[in-house]
């Protein structure tokens, strides 16, 4: 098959899908990536055909940054910027899918991959890193993670799906208004009924070990194959620093905060170095695109570097400290080791919640509230052997997992089953 794979965001919205992608070259299907133009390298290094994207993802995680965990503010963070630069990234994606006999779509696409895979006269299939478009009692919307009480989780499920739905079919409209001839498309959404063509599949790349699948989601269309890991070349080779530090002591602590951008990112730091050097601990700080730590005093055994492969990486550490995006909890959770979660937006309090409920992390930390002493105080709790030994057991569980190779063989015999 021709497969064609669009998504945008940050690293983490774009790696699972690498991960995705090459598991399906390696199956023998024609692949076609399309993400942000800044991950060009990043993937042309595994050698998939991309199709670079417009716009900036930094703009939208600063958004995201700004609105919090509000829906409503998210939705707008988001739309103002997005269909800004809908115009030409529709034209792109359009080239991308060209001659493609499937459409894999994420978060942003849900409902404008669906709809250009409709008007190409393709099937799409829906991946999704975190719960959304599938109402439940069995766990809150990420958007509201302390939610109790099934029926009303279940209300607040559908009312994310209608304000995701309604508010990106209003900006499009005003759009296709203003410029027929460039979005001369017609909005679908890909979980109605619909006698003329099958449901449109539902995935979740996360793991079943931290979400059992609830019982509304019994539907044969949604699936929960696991988490997409990018793995690690083995010619990897780290920098000489890098390796001297980590053999030189004991185990550290890993800080890593993402793609993540504050405009309080100096006092962030300054609160995590004074914890760290309240219990003397080692650490290694990946400082991702936020991570500006020029006016702080960074002592010798905190050893700073801009990345570095988290499957790679963690597994040599004692605990991880990290922001809660998808992409990372699913690192942090397979490397066995305790997860503190300092949540800054979107979905990110859910899977902080998600990683305490199962015992592998203290109760999060979101970052508005971070004090010195609050960090301290959740760094000893994560040396606890309960927390040590139930991070160790969703490791293993997880590691026993494959989401890559569970979702090619789905993909493959609903294309057999349903288009052939």
């Amino acid at each position: 098959m021709k497969i064609t794979i669009l998504t945008y965001g940050s690293r983490g919205d774009v790696q699972p899908f690498l991960a995705l992608a090459i598991g399906l070259k390696k199956a023998g299907h024609q692949i076609q990536l399309a993400a942000p133009h800044r991950f060009a390298n990043f993937v042309g290094a595994h050698d998939i055909p991309f199709t670079p994207l417009a716009g900036d993802p930094e703009v939208i995680s600063q958004r995201l940054n700004d609105a919090g965990a509000n829906p409503i503010g998210m939705v707008r963070a988001i739309s103002d910027y997005v269909f800004s630069i809908a115009g030409e990234v529709l034209q792109q994606v359009t080239m991308a899918c060209a001659d493609a006999d499937l459409l894999i779509h994420s978060f942003l696409f849900t409902a404008g991959g669906h709809s250009l895979a409709r008007k190409l006269g393709i099937p799409d299939i829906s991946v999704q890193t975190f719960p959304i478009f599938a109402p439940t009692r069995a766990i809150p919307p990420v958007f509201a993670p302390n939610l109790s009480g099934g029926l009303l989780r279940y209300a607040f499920h559908k009312l994310a799906t209608e304000i995701f739905w309604h508010g990106g079919n209003l900006g499009f409209r005003r759009l296709r208004k203003s410029n027929p001839d460039t979005f001369n498309l017609k909005l679908d959404w890909p979980f109605a009924q619909d006698a003329s063509r099958p449901k449109t599949p539902l995935l979740f790349a996360f793991s079943p070990t931290l979400i059992p699948r609830p019982k509304e989601w019994r539907s044969a269309n949604i699936r929960i194959p696991g988490y997409f890991f990018l793995e690690t070349p083995e010619t990897y080779q780290p920098p000489e620093a890098l390796k001297d530090f980590l053999s030189g002591g004991k185990p550290p602590v890993c800080v890593t905060f993402g793609s993540m951008i504050h405009s309080n990112m100096t006092s962030i730091y300054s609160r995590v170095l004074e914890a760290l050097k309240t219990l003397q601990h080692r650490a290694i700080i990946l400082s991702g695109w936020g991570g500006d730590l020029q006016n702080l005093s960074v002592p010798e055994n905190v050893f700073v570097i801009k990345t570095a492969p988290h499957n790679w990486l963690l597994p040599q550490c004692k605990l991880v400290i990290h922001h809660g995006g998808a992409g990372t909890t699913a690192a942090g959770l397979r490397s066995g080791i305790p997860n503190l979660v300092i949540p800054f937006a979107a979905d990110q309090p859910f899977w902080g919640q998600c990683v305490h409920a199962i015992g592998a992390g203290p109760r999060p930390i979101p970052v508005g509230k971070l004090t010195t002493e609050k960090l301290v105080s959740a760094l000893t709790t994560s040396n606890s052997d309960e927390i040590r030994c139930k991070a160790r057991a969703s490791g293993k569980a997880i590691h026993a997992e494959n989401g890559v190779q569970t979702t090619i063989n789905f993909i493959e015999t609903y294309y057999s089953q349903e288009y052939i």
